[in-house]
């Protein structure tokens, strides 16, 4: 391994009555993969956000190609060829990839007046794309592409600008495995090219299979590190919170009940001509697998009348619906916890208290007026029952942490008492401990008679958690897999279209 280019040496950081970092140091080498996990609030962005110069430590040096700075700034992090593949996506959506690729960046042409040269814009772009795997092209909108698109092309971002340590925050939350191995392949090229890679990931099997080494933080302190040889999943775990998980499969606590929810020959407008058919019983999980784009996500928004339906019927108890709008499949109890959480789940700016009573305004109104106290005595009780982490329930939703966020998306639809609770990737972006949490809440709800589908890009997840699976392929489901059938190749196999006999 090469000399450490980059050292951080007892680095700080406070805030009033909050020590986000407490006396960390790293050394980073140039072509090393480091693994960098902890649970939300653990300091991981603090960390980064200094090393990035977006704030500055309140003690500590950082060495830097042998010389000894008290602070970088943003300008003098990215000279020296810091980069970072954000989690929170940091793109212009009414511009085109090339233009979020070269942003301040553009090669000009037409002399005085200083135009961008499209030409040798798109010969920039291009083999970057290319590097990466994209499905898509250097003219392509960002406001038409994905949630995956949009990750993949903050990563070719970071790529463009030739650093010497690219730091990736959660890169894989939406990519699909064929992505995700992509990235793999990506990495693996840094390292041989010599660039460093800090890689932050909640998805611990992706630091066992690329980092050379993994650093442990907890409440802002460095608390361990683990060689190649010593990573596993156990032993980072251990680390992260202090003490072992246990398995994720909590049997249901009775047998489950009738057919509460059926979807019967749905159509919806991504995939017309493929019918969907699916039911979910009372107190049962059932976990939609499948690779991303396969139209889990479609299936779901079809069912709770976000997106038309064009054939088939929905089913509440036997009961074909009537559904025109959102809000009819909400009168129903049939209420989904969207993929995108920030853009589709919260209203940022809000309250903890105005978001978990967003959705029951009418019944806690009278004569045009909101009744105050009434709403938040419910969030009081939701903040409790999810153990919500938060100063008090005026606290604004954007400043919680992702599995903070999740439980108040969670908390606005258990105040409505749901029926079917659809959960698009519930643990998105979100540390070990909050996941353990949100599963054991899904099999309370469960358990009370709740029919759960729960949509997620996680193997071990959906292989953990759920009662039954169905898997999705183009559109349609492939196959259904009861626990004695769980398997990742059988999983997997539906979700390339192949068959299990």
């Amino acid at each position: 391994m090469a000399e450490p280019f980059l050292s951080l040496n007892g680095i700080a950081k406070s805030y009033p009555g909050v020590v986000a970092l407490d006396g960390i140091s790293l050394a980073v080498s140039g072509g090393e993969v480091i693994g960098l996990v902890g649970e939300n609030g653990a300091g991981k962005s603090t960390l980064m956000k200094v090393l990035g110069g977006v704030i500055q430590p309140s003690a500590g040096t950082i060495i830097l190609d042998g010389q000894e700075l008290q602070r970088l700034d943003v300008a003098s992090a990215i000279e020296a060829g810091i980069s970072f593949v954000h989690q929170e996506l940091n793109l212009f959506e009414n511009l085109d990839v090339t233009a979020n690729i070269l942003i301040g960046r553009e090669p000009l042409c037409g002399g005085l007046l200083h135009l961008v040269d499209r030409r040798k814009s798109r010969a920039l772009v291009e083999p970057l794309l290319s590097l990466i795997g994209a499905d898509f092209k250097p003219e392509t909108l960002v406001s038409s592409m994905s949630i995956a698109q949009r990750q993949m092309l903050e990563i070719a971002k970071a790529l463009s600008q030739r650093a010497r340590l690219v730091i990736m925050d959660e890169p894989t939350s939406s990519l699909t495995l064929a992505e995700t191995d992509r990235l793999m392949e990506v990495i693996a090229g840094l390292k041989r090219d010599g660039v460093a890679v800090i890689f932050i990931s909640h998805r611990l099997s992706e630091l066992a299979q690329c980092a050379d080494r993994v650093v442990v933080l907890r409440d802002g302190r460095m608390v361990g590190e683990l060689q190649k040889q010593e990573i596993s999943h156990a032993s980072m775990i251990k680390l992260m919170i202090g003490r072992e998980l246990k398995s994720l499969y909590t049997p249901p606590a009775q047998p489950f009940g009738d057919i509460v929810f059926e979807i019967d020959k749905v159509e919806t407008t991504a995939y017309p001509g493929r019918p969907v058919s699916l039911s979910v019983r009372r107190g049962e999980i059932l976990g939609l697998a499948g690779l991303i784009g396969s139209g889990r996500t479609e299936i779901a928004r079809t069912a709770c009348c976000i997106d038309p339906l064009i054939g088939g019927s929905v089913r509440v108890n036997g009961q074909p619906l009537r559904l025109e709008t959102p809000s009819d499949a909400i009168d129903q109890g049939i209420f989904l916890v969207p993929e995108d959480r920030k853009r589709f789940g919260l209203l940022l700016d809000l309250s903890i208290a105005e978001n978990i009573a967003l959705p029951s305004l009418v019944d806690y109104a009278a004569y045009g007026l909101v009744k105050v106290t009434e709403i938040f005595a419910l969030a009081e009780r939701q903040r409790a029952r999810l153990d919500i982490k938060a100063s008090s329930i005026a606290t604004e939703v954007g400043t919680l942490s992702g599995g903070n966020q999740q439980k108040v998306v969670l908390g606005k639809w258990l105040s409505r008492d749901p029926r079917v609770l659809i959960c698009d990737e519930p643990t998105r972006g979100i540390d070990v401990g909050a996941k353990q949490e949100i599963y054991a809440m899904l099999r309370r709800l469960a358990d009370s008679g709740v029919a759960i589908i729960m949509i997620s890009s996680d193997m071990e997840e959906v292989i953990g958690i759920s009662d039954r699976i169905a898997v999705m392929h183009e559109g349609q489901i492939s196959g259904l897999l009861d626990r004695d059938e769980f398997s990742e190749h059988n999983v997997l196999l539906l979700a390339v279209g192949g068959t299990l006999h």
